[in-house]
């Protein structure tokens, strides 16, 4: 699945190396993306959301932020932080952690795809998630915009 669009002045990119079977809809992917956009008071000029397996995303893990195990989302943005209005950045999701997620937490598989491209885009906006009051409020503002729907 590889789907490129640049509707509104975006570029969006989604790639799926994973091989497996992605349960989000393109469509749902923008009205996220311009829900926070709004919400955020951000622009997020490029993205690319890539869909990855365990080893993919041990390595990357690894090799970048120094820790060795499975995550479900790694992020990384690359404009030069100086205001929230060109975000460019990448949103590497292992998508059979994403899926195990969703049986961990009794939500269907759509539902979890879509928490974790909220959460990478909260973190391109700026929001943190070391501190137990930060991940609080990512998991509010996951929760406000997953409720947009």
């Amino acid at each position: 699945m590889e789907h490129t669009s640049d509707s509104d002045n975006h570029v969006i990119q989604i790639y799926n190396p994973s091989g497996v079977n992605l349960p989000i809809r393109q469509e749902i992917i923008k009205q996220l993306l311009s829900t926070i956009e709004a919400g955020e008071t951000v622009f997020y000029d490029m993205l690319e959301l890539v869909y990855v397996d365990e080893d993919e995303i041990i390595r990357i893990n690894q090799k970048y932020l120094d820790k060795d195990y499975i995550t479900d989302i790694i992020t990384f943005r690359y404009d030069p932080d100086v205001d929230r209005k060109n975000i460019e950045g990448t949103l590497y999701c292992c998508a059979s952690r994403i899926l195990e997620q969703a049986k961990e937490f009794d939500v269907s598989a759509e539902i979890e795809f879509y928490r974790v491209f909220i959460h990478g885009l909260l973190h391109l906006a700026g929001y943190r998630d070391e501190a137990k009051a930060e991940k609080n409020q990512m998991t509010e503002r996951e929760n406000y915009y997953l409720s947009t729907l």
